[in-house]
């Protein structure tokens, strides 16, 4: 069996839990005679603190990816797969409401080519989005303020406390990374359309 790297854009375990759990479910898939090893190296999204629209997010979570190859390059690290993940808010106008999803978003990258993926959202209180869009204030303090409890982040993060738990951090970037993965696993279906279209 060979060691198949996978580098992921942050060093907290909710995000490096959720790489491990998608890729016990696609591993085999990707490449049946790998044992895969996860690699958390912090690097900067180049996004605020709390990403406020979906353009913001997928460039945090590609800017991370491409953080990662960048350095695998410079100190000849043997990453295969570079992930980059990113949590935030996609802000939507309905009128005059205005309606704040907590979304978590994936890019996976092999060095050559990548793909997106990304969790649902969930709708967040307009209270705490008032907290975190007009008092800029970070989601993680905001969600312990709103909360009465401390770490939320490093925990069952905003999802869980949304969600009464039945939903955690870790639970909606593990959709996203399988999501991200879907055209290096499932590559046939992938490059069939690309030359059907």
């Amino acid at each position: 069996m060979r060691k198949v790297y996978v580098a992921v854009g942050s060093t907290r375990r909710p995000k490096l839990n959720a790489v491990w759990e998608a890729l016990s479910v696609f591993g085999p898939a990707l490449d049946s005679d790998a044992q895969f090893e996860v690699v958390g190296v912090e690097v900067p999204s180049g996004v605020s603190h709390t990403p406020a629209s979906r353009v913001e997010l997928m460039r945090g979570a590609r800017q991370r990816a491409d953080s990662l190859a960048k350095l695998a390059l410079e100190r000849k690290e043997p990453w295969l797969y570079f992930v980059g993940l990113e949590g935030g808010l996609d802000v939507f106008e309905e009128g005059a409401n205005r309606r704040v999803f907590l979304e978590s978003w994936a890019y996976v990258s092999d060095g050559v080519r990548g793909h997106f993926g990304r969790s649902g959202g969930i709708e967040i209180p307009a209270l705490l989005a008032g907290e975190v869009l007009e008092g800029d204030v970070e989601l993680s303090a905001a969600i312990d303020r709103f909360s009465g409890a401390a770490g939320i982040r490093d925990a069952q993060g905003a999802w869980g406390v949304l969600s009464s738990n039945l939903i955690t951090r870790q639970d909606a970037f593990r959709v996203a990374v399988v999501s991200a993965f879907a055209p290096f696993y499932n590559s046939k279906m992938y490059l069939g359309a690309a030359a059907a279209g």
